[in-house]
């Protein structure tokens, strides 16, 4: 019973987090663009009770095992806040068009810029704090330790993405704002992702001996290995971050001429990211594949 109270109010509190900060969000998008129709963002927030409700209800442990909702509908109402404000900020950097304004709009787009990015340093933020403060579903505490690490080497990359649509050679160009946008988002993402599970309760040998006895496994051996979380990670890892990221700096790099302090910096790591990836995929499928030889021998032995 205490065990069920506590995980009612982790639940409840890591979703006040999220709705505080949703609504913050979406004031703010109103309030730059004085359009009362931004407003409908937060139906993102009020869904979050609402889905907290059906969770705590259907699932044992207060979370899903896979997939985060409550985060997914948190980004719902950030994501478009993000999208918005970005463009107003481009907006305003565009139509500096005389002398005598000159001033005054590039003092109000600096700060406007400074308040945006605040905003968008707390959403990473928010997300790390409100993933702790949530249920941990089937996670371990080790398992929520290294999601959590793992959310804040994610967050740096992502919020430089941002900070590279502003430099002073792209600042007023849509296209590499666009693009920027869309790769954050598409990033983000993968905070509503769960793949900590990883770690097996069972062993490995066990699963792979579960899989040769059966004929239509034995089949779809192959399939069977590069299901497994391991590698969807690592695709994640890779198709939501690291491949378009690398993609996106080296394309700011030879054509637009931008480079910055940190810019090699995320280059090199974008790169180091994706080698070492592909390297562990490598090396897990030799360990299974090297389990299955080892455990057909001892079954034709039987």
């Amino acid at each position: 019973m205490k065990s069920r109270c506590m995980k009612i109010l982790a639940a409840i509190f890591s979703r006040l987090l999220f709705a505080v900060h949703g609504l913050f969000m979406v004031l703010l998008t109103v309030l730059f663009t004085q359009d009362d129709y931004y407003w409908i963002l937060l139906c993102g927030i009020f869904l979050l009770f609402i889905e907290m409700i059906v969770t705590l209800k259907i699932t044992k442990n207060g979370e899903w095992k896979w997939f985060s909702p409550v985060v997914f509908l948190y980004l719902c109402t950030i994501i478009p806040s993000i999208f918005v404000m970005e463009f107003t900020n481009l907006q305003v950097r565009m139509n500096v068009t005389n002398e005598t304004d000159t001033e005054c709009t590039e003092s109000f787009s600096k700060e406007f810029s400074k308040l945006v990015q605040g905003m968008e340093e707390l959403t990473i933020l928010v997300l790390i704090i409100g993933r702790w403060l949530m249920p941990r579903g089937k996670m371990n505490r080790d398992q929520l330790a290294q999601l959590l690490l793992m959310y804040l080497a994610l967050g740096a990359d992502i919020l430089d993405i941002l900070e590279l649509m502003k430099e002073p050679s792209v600042k007023t160009n849509e296209t590499v704002t666009v693009v920027g946008l869309c790769l954050f988002s598409w990033a983000i993402l993968q905070f509503t992702l769960v793949l900590t599970q990883s770690l097996s309760y069972s062993s490995p040998d066990a699963e792979v001996y579960g899989q040769l006895r059966s004929s239509s496994a034995v089949k779809n051996c192959v399939m069977s290995i590069c299901c497994t979380t391991e590698v969807w990670s690592v695709m994640i890892a890779v198709g939501m971050q690291d491949g378009p990221f690398l993609i996106y700096r080296l394309y700011l790099v030879t054509r637009e001429g931008v480079f910055n302090d940190s810019m090699m910096f995320f280059i090199s790591k974008n790169i180091l990211s994706v080698i070492i990836q592909v390297y562990r995929v490598v090396v897990f499928l030799g360990n299974q594949q090297r389990r299955r030889k080892k455990l057909k021998q001892s079954m034709n032995l039987e």
